[in-house]
Order: structure tokens, then sequence, then C-alpha cells
């Protein structure tokens, strides 16, 4: 157990044939991305009145994921500054240069209800080039072990600065910094030279 709280406090990060991955996460390329967190399902950006229409409904990964070419980043929180400043533009910037190599989604996913990532992803008009998604319970995230315990900046526990390229469910690039206030290899200029 001890080992385990050491290896996920200083959380480093490998290069393995490319890939980078932490020595604690339970995904790494090749690993099915559906499989890693059964029975999990996402919140679709929204507002209050949709959410209300669709009975809150979710999407399951397998909808998300299986038979398509999804790019899919995560942070840790919406209106937070790298998030905000960089995270998010680096891969609107780059939608088309996705679109090109034939990447279906685009995906930003947190730790946050939906209603939040709607109202962030209208802020940073962005809503008509990534899907957005909240992950409320964090259970996505706890899943696939990109949980990280923010409480020293009032975020509570968050995600992982991270992006993924993910084929038919099967993950082919991981990418984590080692803190999430770092933005060295999770943005779209990074994953776009990895596909």
């Amino acid at each position: 157990m001890a080992s385990a709280m050491m290896r996920r406090s200083t959380a480093t990060l490998r290069s393995v044939m490319g890939v980078a991955f932490r020595d604690y996460a339970s995904v790494s390329a090749g690993s099915d991305i559906v499989s890693a967190a059964p029975d999990v399902s996402l919140q679709k950006a929204r507002t209050w009145d949709e959410g209300l229409s669709s009975k809150f409904s979710t999407t399951p990964l397998s909808e998300i994921f299986k038979g398509r070419k999804v790019v899919i980043f995560g942070l840790p929180g919406a209106f937070t500054g790298v998030c905000s400043a960089q995270h998010v533009p680096s891969y609107k910037n780059n939608i088309d240069k996705f679109k090109a190599k034939g990447i279906d989604s685009v995906i930003c996913v947190s730790i946050n209800d939906p209603y939040v990532m709607n109202g962030w992803a209208e802020r940073l008009q962005a809503k008509d080039d990534i899907e957005f998604y909240g992950d409320f319970d964090a259970s996505f995230h706890k899943s696939l072990d990109l949980t990280k315990d923010l409480s020293p900046a009032l975020l509570g526990p968050r995600s992982e600065r991270w992006s993924a390229y993910v084929d038919d469910g099967k993950i082919k690039v991981l990418n984590v910094e080692s803190v999430p206030s770092e933005f060295k290899v999770s943005g779209g200029d990074h994953l776009l030279g990895q596909i």
C-alpha cells in the first residue's frame, strides 16, 4: 500500500515506444478504454432544461468510442487557468487538422457536472468544435486511475491533465502530465503529432 501511494504521489512520466504514461495508471496504450471503465457513462454538456427533458440521460462509453476514432483530453476543471487559456484552445485551434487525420470526435472531459461544462464550452466558444462531457462523480477518471486530490487549490478530487487517441475503443496513445499545472504532453499540438 505504501509503495502504491509513493508511486501515486510521484506521478512520474515514462516514455515507452514514444507513448508517455505513469507507473500507476490502470490503462496504457493497447488498453480498451470501455473495458477499463465498465458500466460507466458520461454526461454530455447541456443546459439544466435539456437535462430535465432528457430525463438526465447519460452516454455509455461504448457509444462514444466503439467503431470511432476519438481524441479525448481530460483536465482538472472548467473555468480554471491552464484549462481555459491553453488546454481547450490547443484542441479548438487544431480541429481541422484532427478531422483531416480521420478523427470522428474531439472530446473534453472533466470532473464537473454537465451544466458547468456547458456554460464553460459556451464561454470558450468551443461547443461547435469539441464535445464536452461531465464526469460528475469521477467514476470515469477513477476507473482509469487518472484522479488527483487538488484540495490545496480548493478543487478537491479532480482529473489529472491528460490526452489520448482512441481507435475503436483501443487506446493508441496516452499522455499524462507529471503535475496538473503543467502543459507539456497533453495539448492538441503534441497529440496531433502522435496520430
